[in-house]
């Protein structure tokens, strides 16, 4: 396994600055279960107005510097093109909708990419974008948002969950780490102040059920309705008048979402904590248990964390 320093450094790649401390040049070869992919996210245009966003990386949708770029396309394509109206994010991997960062590669894979139009790293860049664009954004969830996935859920308009099979969760605090994608800046104006900090100071999942009572989705459905309901959903609202929509939310947004400088403020302290040696050595822990190789520790991934050593 690689040394902790790598481990923890190469979580940073989300688009961070760089920092310093010991860490491999080139990444080793990555373990057989998260192998990078050119097609993590495809799109499937059901009609010019209503976008399918299918995030497709098996085993376990690990979001990876590779993504980036695939993303960013995808965000600008729903920024840019004249037609479309709504997109659904949705996973056809079996178990997850998007999971945490990928440890493995070198911290230069994601540092050389440049901030974006927002003047944040590309992963909050792409989040604070996504919010604002003038689309109405869906997210569909079966199976474990975790880290990014919860993140990506987040930054977006509407969410709807699987009652039996979804799974959400910040699970940073369990390695000793900050969340960086806006859950502190987010989750306080959905769900309050007193759930928010239970959910990013746990780390806990919360199911379907427990994510409608909290605000953290709109709805949540019997698995057997939920692709359905959403389709439906999706469908009426293509067929509204694209300006009227665009304006319609960015008053809504005005009115509930965090400013950017609160997203950049999340990212600072995220870097601060992964460079501490507690979250560095809690890292390191993790993948020899089998982080992102063993089905059991993604699916698991609280009962892995609660299994660290206690922070002295």
């Amino acid at each position: 396994m690689m040394k902790a320093t790598l481990l923890a450094s190469a979580f940073v790649a989300a688009g961070l600055m760089a920092f310093t401390p010991a860490f491999a040049e080139k990444a080793p070869d990555a373990p057989k279960g998260n192998q990078p992919s050119k097609d993590e996210i495809k799109v499937v245009k059901v009609t010019p107005e209503y976008w399918r966003v299918v995030i497709d990386h098996p085993p376990f949708n690990i979001f990876g510097p590779e993504t980036i770029p695939q993303l960013n396309k995808v965000i600008t394509a729903l920024e840019t093109d004249p037609k479309v109206r709504v997109v659904v994010f949705e996973s056809a991997v079996p178990g997850f909708f998007l999971t945490h960062y990928d440890f493995v590669p070198a911290l230069t894979d994601t540092t050389s990419m440049k901030n974006g139009s927002t003047g944040l790293p590309p992963l909050p860049d792409m989040l604070v974008r996504l919010s604002k664009a003038p689309v109405v954004s869906i997210v569909k969830v079966r199976g474990r948002a975790t880290g990014v996935g919860s993140e990506l859920s987040l930054a977006s308009d509407m969410r709807f969950a699987s009652r039996e099979k979804a799974l959400f969760s910040q699970w940073e605090i369990g390695a000793a780490l900050v969340p960086g994608g806006g859950p502190m800046a987010r989750l306080p104006r959905m769900m309050g102040r007193g759930r928010a900090l239970e959910v990013v100071l746990t780390g806990d999942d919360i199911n379907g059920d427990l994510a409608e009572r909290y605000g953290y989705v709109n709805r949540s459905l019997p698995d057997a309705q939920l692709d359905d309901f959403v389709d439906k959903l999706a469908r009426r609202i293509s067929r509204f008048d694209k300006q009227s929509l665009a304006d319609i939310k960015n008053l809504v947004n005005e009115n509930s979402l965090p400013p950017d400088k609160e997203i950049g403020a999340g990212w600072d302290a995220f870097i601060t904590s992964v460079k501490r040696p507690q979250a560095q050595k809690n890292i390191k822990t993790l993948m020899d248990d089998g982080l992102q190789v063993k089905p059991d520790v993604e699916v698991r991934l609280p009962y892995y964390t609660g299994k660290l050593d206690p922070v002295p």
